[in-house]
Parts: C-alpha cells; sequence; structure tokens
C-alpha cells in the first residue's frame, strides 16, 4: 500500500441534521496514521491554546497494546476523525438500497507519505491512544471502526473533540460491580479489583454470610456499607494478611470458599462485640465507616496471623479476639484516646490514608497489648 496515493474503502453516509453528516467506515488501524495526524495541545510563545489532542499516555497505550496482542481481543467502539474537503464520498445510489437519512457509497482518502502531519487530510479527534496501541502492537492488522466527518474549520474539529471527551465516565462503582462477570485482559488497574470484585460480590449476595445485602453497590443501593471501603479491606488482606495466605495460586473454588468464609465469619463476630454500632448509618456508627471497615481488617489480619499456621480461625476464635478491644473502641460515641496529646471525636475521623493510618494503628497496638502477649 506504500505506493499508492489513495485508499477508498466502503462507508455508509449518515445525515443526522442539516449540513451534519457522518460517515462510517472500517479500516486497519495501522494504516489511519498514514492519513490522519494528532493536534495536540500547544501555546506557540506563550499565545493562546491551539490544537486540542493531549499527549500520548505511555502506561495507558502499553495496556491497550498487550490487550490487542492478546488472544481474541475486540475494540467495539469506534475511533473519531475529522477530515478536510480533500476526501470525498462517491454514492453507490441507485444500486443499493437507502433510507431518507443514508447513503452507501466509497469514501475516497488522499495518502501522500512525503506530506508533514500538517498536510494530512484528517485529525483524530477521539481514540489517540487506541490508535497508538495498534500503530505499535505486533500483529499484521487490526480492523477498527471509524467515525468521521468532513469540515474545514478547526473550531468545529474541536467542539466535537470537548463534547465527546466532557462525557460522564462510568461511575467506578458500576465498573467494580461488572468486573466480576468479565474474562478478559483488562487495564492494569482493573485487572488488580477484579477478584476482589468477585469476593464483594459473593459476600454481598451469598446465604449465610454477614454482609449479604449490606454493601453499597449499584444493584444494592440500601447497602450501608460503601463497596470501595470493602474493595480496600480485602486487597489489602490479599496482598499480604489473612486472605493472602489461604489463597491457592490458581484462586481454586476451595480457597474462594475459604476466603469468603474468613471475611463474614470476621464480620459477623464483630456485628456481635460491636452490636450497638452495626447496621447504623456510617455518620452514626464510624464502624460502618471507611475508616473503621479499612482499619479492622487489619485486626482481621493480625488475628489470623496470632493463631499460627493451621487452619482458618472461626467465628468463635475471632469473636474471642475482639471481645477485649469493645472497651477501648468509641464507634458512635465519646473520644478515642490516641495518645498523649491526640484525642479525636467519635465522628472526627474520616476516610482519609491519614485517619485510617492513624486508627488502624491504634487497634492493632491494643490489640497486642491486651490479647497478643
Amino acid at each position: 500500500m506504500s505506493a499508492r496515493k489513495e485508499v477508498q474503502v466502503p462507508a455508509i453516509e449518515v445525515t443526522q441534521s442539516a449540513g451534519r453528516t457522518l460517515y462510517m467506515f472500517a479500516i486497519d488501524g495501522k494504516v489511519v496514521p498514514r492519513f490522519a495526524t494528532v493536534s495536540r495541545v500547544r501555546r506557540p510563545d506563550g499565545g493562546g491554546v491551539e490544537g486540542y489532542q493531549r499527549p500520548e499516555v505511555l502506561a495507558h497505550i502499553d495496556e491497550i497494546r498487550t490487550y490487542v496482542e492478546s488472544e481474541g481481543p475486540m475494540i467495539p467502539n469506534a475511533v473519531v476523525v475529522a477530515f478536510d474537503d480533500r476526501v470525498r464520498f462517491e454514492s453507490a445510489l441507485p444500486f443499493v438500497k437507502t433510507t431518507n437519512y443514508t447513503r452507501v457509497g466509497t469514501l475516497t482518502i488522499p495518502l501522500d507519505s512525503a506530506k508533514s502531519d500538517a498536510d494530512k487530510p484528517g485529525f483524530i479527534v477521539d481514540g489517540q491512544q487506541r490508535l497508538a496501541a495498534i500503530r505499535d502492537a505486533d500483529v499484521d492488522q487490526f480492523p477498527m471502526c471509524v467515525t468521521a466527518f468532513i469540515t474545514g474549520d478547526v473550531k468545529q474539529q474541536t467542539e466535537q473533540f470537548i463534547l465527546i471527551n466532557s462525557t460522564k465516565p462510568l461511575p467506578k462503582a458500576l465498573i467494580y460491580e461488572l468486573l466480576p462477570g468479565t474474562q478478559a485482559q483488562l487495564p492494569s488497574a482493573l485487572q488488580r479489583r477484579r477478584f476482589p470484585a468477585f469476593l464483594l460480590d459473593r459476600l454481598n449476595r451469598d446465604e449465610g454470610s454477614s454482609l449479604r445485602g449490606r454493601i453499597q453497590t449499584p444493584t444494592t443501593p440500601g447497602g450501608l456499607i460503601k463497596d470501595n471501603s470493602i474493595l480496600r479491606m480485602l486487597e489489602n488482606s490479599l496482598s499480604d494478611g489473612a486472605l493472602y495466605r489461604f489463597r491457592s495460586e490458581d484462586a481454586s473454588d476451595a480457597s474462594i470458599e475459604l476466603m469468603v468464609r474468613i471475611v463474614s465469619d470476621f464480620w459477623a463476630a464483630a456485628s456481635q462485640v460491636f452490636s450497638s454500632a452495626w447496621d447504623l448509618p456510617p455518620k452514626k456508627s464510624r464502624l460502618m465507616h471507611g475508616a473503621g471497615i479499612v482499619s479492622l481488617g487489619f485486626v482481621m489480619d493480625a488475628i489470623t496471623s496470632r493463631l499460627g499456621p493451621r487452619a482458618a480461625p472461626t467465628r468463635d476464635e475471632f469473636l474471642a479476639n475482639l471481645q477485649p478491644l469493645k472497651d477501648v473502641c468509641h464507634w458512635t460515641d465519646g473520644y478515642w484516646e490516641f495518645g498523649p496529646g491526640v484525642q479525636r471525636r467519635w465522628n472526627e475521623l474520616q476516610n482519609t490514608t491519614r485517619d485510617v493510618q492513624l486508627l488502624s494503628n491504634y487497634l492493632l497496638a491494643q490489640y497486642k497489648q491486651l490479647v497478643w502477649r
């Protein structure tokens, strides 16, 4: 294709409104850089902003590239390209059936490797990272869907860029709830959360789970405990705590059942020891708050570690180990005594890294002093 001066692709022309026409087609993603470039944001000589695309995010591109090189990848969302008037559409009428807003035909796009990026007929409005990943991927080709429009007005290109990229993203809570049902390679941040999200789902839905229906998700809006608090507690334990000890390398069914049982039994014991603070809104109980959930998770790990390398702790063992902490915790009233000159009212604790660490250190110190002697 290097010697060709143009590429012709089957396309559908869609008229959305007066003067607003779109063209939809498919093409090898590795070819797109030959006719389309990126207009990156810049301020020449300290003047006004020119261009509209952001610089490439290398880590994100690398994750997409890895996915493209995996087995059976699929990227269904189209990239968006703005063409100038050198690109032309020729209708296939009257040979193809159409509607009053569509025409089928051929889109002709000029190719010229000698031209600079600024002279190319296309500008990438959306899909910069995907196309960069496909460009670098070790695959022969990767067809992509493209939605394009023809305009010589940079302001219109910028307008579409803003509209496309200002769309509200999916809520993280919804993404986390969807994770357990996925198997494909995902970006690393989501990949790390898939298994904790799976455990969360089991804890929130299993009959007999002490947390059943208590974790707030998009499909369980009445839950009192934020899903992100449970996820953080599970991630910490999976990293180097109780769940890490009992998780098999292949996350077998047996190890999953054991991990679900451990967490459920721990929180069943916690709900019994701290019964007056259980099942209250986080504003009325710091036990149900992110600070309490994450901090007590470290106590669960400490109890498991204290009981040594044997079978997982039972609910009664968790109960016996938590009982001494009852009188030194102030989940719903009073003051936490964190040390000389460090006193905090019960509801002053916030779900911040600093406060979670402060409470975690206090609970672990109390546990070691009162129980682990």
